[in-house]
């Protein structure tokens, strides 16, 4: 099991080329990529977008990629002799039509606009991809493994709260049966006080203490926790993303034990269903951070 909370970072270098990747992930309900790449490098975004699928499938995760130039061929600057020849007739022609002072110098004239550019020396578009790659590979393995890391505190944490669930559902079924024959007691004495003598009718009697039972059963609510439970340990044994396998099991036992806390009165059933309610609110709070 894997959390969606960590950090990942890799770097590699080869053939002229450096990249330094960084990565951190948070929870989200889907997966969400914010990658961000040199400006002359976002054609390859499509590339690091793949490569991260393949081995996450949900969390924000930041991409910072950062790229350092290592070749001894960095380009070359080209001179465009054409423009800087119309810089210096220019200033000529405005020499002659008004007084003013010849300050132009080959400095002022380097910096014009178009005199020089500089031409990027070609990269090996192959040898690029490579070496990103592999500076995203080791990013990726670095996450994952933080992930899974913390993922399996979370799910010994969780395995923990399963065993409280089911303590406290032992509590409730074991209680059950006792809240029936009380119920059964303090009618009796009640009618028995109220007719004063008079002979109970058993069969009205009877009626009432199955309806009352009927009403109160909480038998088919203990199968289905039981169930859920059972089925949470087996998602936590996975490696596979289950978080949202674990957010419909944990609303399904918040529903359950609503259920069991509406049928009944007994207070020591009320406080074993708060008890695991609250249980049931930390899972929850747990699984909105598992992939």
């Amino acid at each position: 099991m894997n959390s969606m909370t960590g950090f990942g970072r890799g770097e590699a270098e080869g053939q002229g080329h450096c990249f330094t990747v960084e990565m951190k992930s948070v929870n989200h309900r889907y997966l969400d990529l914010n990658i961000r790449l040199p400006r002359f490098f976002m054609y390859l975004e499509g590339l690091v977008r793949a490569e991260i699928k393949k081995c996450l499938s949900r969390g924000r995760v930041d991409v910072f990629v950062n790229y350092k130039d290592t070749g001894q061929n960095m380009g070359r600057v080209n001179v465009n002799l054409e423009t800087a020849r119309q810089y210096a007739a220019a200033a000529e022609e405005i020499l002659q039509a008004a007084p003013v002072k010849d300050d132009l110098s080959l400095s002022t004239l380097m910096r014009m606009e178009g005199v020089f550019r500089f031409e990027e020396a070609e990269k090996d578009e192959d040898a690029l991809k490579a070496v990103l790659l592999g500076a995203l590979s080791q990013a990726l393995e670095a996450l994952v493994a933080v992930r899974h890391t913390e993922g399996e505190h979370m799910a010994a944490d969780l395995l923990t709260r399963r065993d409280t669930l089911l303590s406290l559902l032992e509590t409730i079924e074991q209680r059950s049966p006792l809240v029936v024959e009380e119920y059964r007691e303090k009618l009796r004495a009640r009618l028995e006080e109220y007719l004063a003598g008079s002979d109970i009718d058993e069969n009205r009697f009877q009626a009432e203490v199955l309806y009352f039972t009927d009403k109160s059963s909480v038998t088919e609510e203990v199968v289905r926790i039981r169930s859920h439970l059972a089925e949470l340990g087996d998602a936590l044994a996975l490696d596979t993303a289950n978080g949202r396998r674990l957010d419909f099991l944990v609303q399904e036992l918040n529903r359950e034990f609503n259920t069991i806390g509406s049928k009944t009165s007994d207070i020591d059933i009320t406080r074993a269903v708060l008890a695991a309610k609250a249980e049931v609110e930390n899972i929850r709070e747990q699984v909105q951070n598992i992939e």
